[in-house]
């Protein structure tokens, strides 16, 4: 009996430090915690609290296009216009300004021809946000999301 009780609480103790402990973050995304508001799926990102400075590294009125699994999109849509905090992963590409770094310059490419083309996408350019969590801020959103 002492020895299946044992081994219960071991193997519930393992499965909670499990779900403790957060995934990992791929080589080519980092983790950003990002305070804001919420439109629809479209997160913009606020200023930084005076006692978290360095907390993100998104700049304020920078826009997200959120994505993640359901339910937690749905808690984040039902607080709309109210300050949230977002945790998720973005890749560090989408962090950089378009083009290529050669010392101190960056080189990118010009417009394209005029009179003729494609038609951009709607969502190109705009940075994506897998959403692993949120949480709630003090206050209610002062400045317009979009």
């Amino acid at each position: 009996m002492r020895i299946s009780v044992c081994v219960v609480a071991v193997g519930l103790s393992a499965v909670l430090m499990a779900a403790q402990e957060p995934k990992p973050v791929p080589d080519d995304s980092v983790r950003v915690f990002v305070p804001g508001c919420t439109k629809g799926q479209v997160f913009t990102a606020g200023p930084v609290a005076e006692d978290q400075p360095g907390r993100s590294s998104i700049p304020e009125g920078m826009h997200l296009r959120m994505q993640g699994p359901r339910q937690t999109l749905s808690e984040i849509r039902a607080r709309e216009g109210s300050r949230i905090e977002i945790t998720g992963l973005v890749r560090k590409g989408q962090l950089v300004p378009d083009g290529v770094r050669v010392g101190p310059v960056r080189i990118a490419p010009g417009p394209g021809p005029s009179g003729g083309g494609s038609i951009p996408s709607p969502g190109a350019g705009q940075v994506v946000i897998d959403v692993e969590g949120w949480r709630r801020l003090p206050g209610d959103c002062p400045w317009t999301t979009r």
